[in-house]
């Protein structure tokens, strides 16, 4: 994988500034760079990657070893004041769906028209202005006359290019663009969370 998977800048605006305090660190983040868990009816530790589920939020900042600390400290049972069950995968679990989480969302973007991709597109749209960031494969290949296009905007490089063909009903995709807008700022923060969840990035 990329050394830097995420390449280029990005600030959030002002929607995405609640906080929440971490379980390990004791110190209140952005919600956007954390990661809620909730016990669920038969006492498991739940993830809840959308932060929609039922129930007392646990949270933890968005980093792996974070999560493998508050297991290894009991730290959710003591925060919900109960025995609760702890899977052993349970940190490879969030990571696949984190994984799934940002994909769903470069679907959904190319359904709204918001994510494109095959060359001469995104060329236009590039030229145009109307890109904020792209999406590129780390075992692809730069196309031809691409190469420049990550030297002028943010590049994330988090999946291989079956996954990103997978989310967008194609058999492989090398790279998309992702257009300027509240979608392609939700989009990055949820990208830059997995990143800084595999020790990859931390620019939340």
């Amino acid at each position: 994988m990329m050394e830097r998977v995420v390449q280029g800048s990005f600030q959030p605006g002002r929607r995405h500034i609640a906080t929440r305090r971490c379980l390990v660190s004791r110190v209140n983040q952005q919600q956007a760079a954390m990661i809620r868990f909730v016990i669920g009816p038969e006492a498991q530790v739940v993830p809840d990657v959308k932060a929609k589920l039922p129930g007392r939020g646990l949270w933890l900042s968005a980093r792996r070893e974070v999560l493998e600390a508050a297991m290894a400290r009991r730290v959710f049972a003591k925060a919900a004041r109960q025995p609760v069950a702890v899977s052993v995968d349970l940190a490879e679990h969030v990571d696949d769906l984190l994984v799934r989480h940002v994909l769903d969302f470069v679907g959904l973007g190319r359904r709204a028209g918001v994510v494109i991709f095959g060359y001469e597109r995104v060329v236009a749209a590039v030229k145009a202005g109307q890109i904020s960031f792209l999406i590129e494969a780390y075992d692809g290949f730069p196309g031809r006359g691409l190469r420049h296009l990550g030297d002028i905007l943010p590049v994330v490089r988090l999946f291989n290019f079956r996954a990103l063909g997978a989310a967008l009903g194609r058999s492989e995709v090398v790279r998309v663009a992702v257009k300027t807008g509240h979608m392609a700022e939700i989009l990055l923060l949820e990208a830059s969370r997995l990143a800084c969840y595999r020790g990859l990035s931390g620019y939340v």
